[in-house]
């Protein structure tokens, strides 16, 4: 719509050829800077991130887009003077000509660069904030998971029951509890944990099921010494487990048989299926 105003402009005032001319190669130079400078923002946008090099970035692309636009304006300037005219443009052409394009193009690349930051910023924050809400919501749903009614329930009844006929057994199931719920509710703020810490809660964990199953869950597991130094997920081990023992068939003749090894660095565990 602009091109097409300054044409309408032009034949209106009734301008000669030579001003169409001018007119196109002013045009065509400023398509020919928008497009390389844009292109060079999507460059440095793979390699300089605003939000990661803010201040590398501004020179660089101050710099390279500066320089990107006066040599399009120079090589332009030249192929139009050549082709339409006889005389090659001279050294006070050429320097009027960069001068004026450094006061117009400083402007307009620094007001480019503060609405290519701020439109960055802008989405850098309602990712963050998108973010936060996810991991809040994620948090909480994996503490109501680990914090299951039923099996606080389930403890406190074999607790109870074990009060009235083995004290002693009673104070080392509710050591074993406490120890249980405090590595659950220190470990869901925690993004990793070391798997020789992930074991040690495993061994505590076991020691309730044990009792409350009676002996009819057994668990190997067979982990070198330097390989429970890796990290893993807090409560993976424990959300394994719980898995089977909801979705497997137990009880004496046929006991539930979970081994837990490593391989290679991954984790292997494995599961005798009894539906």
């Amino acid at each position: 719509m602009l091109i097409a105003g300054v044409f309408v402009v032009l034949y209106a005032t009734g301008a000669s050829p030579g001003y169409y001319l001018t007119a196109g190669w002013i045009i065509a130079v400023l398509l020919l800077i928008y497009f390389s400078n844009r292109g060079l923002t999507v460059l440095l946008d793979r390699k300089l991130p605003w939000l990661k090099h803010g201040n590398k970035r501004f020179y660089w692309q101050l710099g390279l887009g500066v320089f990107l636009s006066l040599l399009i304006i120079n090589i332009s300037y030249l192929i139009f003077k050549l082709v339409l005219t006889q005389d090659p443009p001279d050294n006070a052409q050429i320097t009027s000509m960069n001068a004026v394009g450094i006061i117009i193009l400083l402007p307009t690349i620094s007001i480019n660069f503060g609405i290519q930051f701020l439109k960055n910023w802008k989405n850098a924050q309602l990712k963050s904030e998108e973010f936060q809400k996810e991991s809040i919501k994620a948090e909480l749903e994996t503490l109501k998971n680990h914090l299951d009614p039923h099996f606080l329930f389930n403890n406190l009844n074999i607790l109870s029951s074990l009060i009235s006929r083995d004290q002693k057994l009673s104070q080392s199931y509710l050591e074993k509890f406490a120890e249980v719920y405090r590595i659950i509710l220190q470990s869901s703020s925690e993004e990793l944990v070391e798997l020789n810490q992930e074991l040690d809660f495993i061994s505590a964990y076991m020691y309730l099921l044990e009792i409350r199953f009676e002996d009819t869950i057994q668990l190997e597991v067979d982990i070198k010494r330097e390989s429970r130094n890796y990290y893993l997920p807090p409560l993976t081990l424990q959300m394994l487990i719980e898995n089977a023992i909801k979705h497997n068939a137990i009880s004496e003749i046929r006991p539930l048989k979970i081994n837990i090894e490593c391989r290679d660095r991954y984790l292997v565990i494995k599961i005798v299926l009894q539906p």
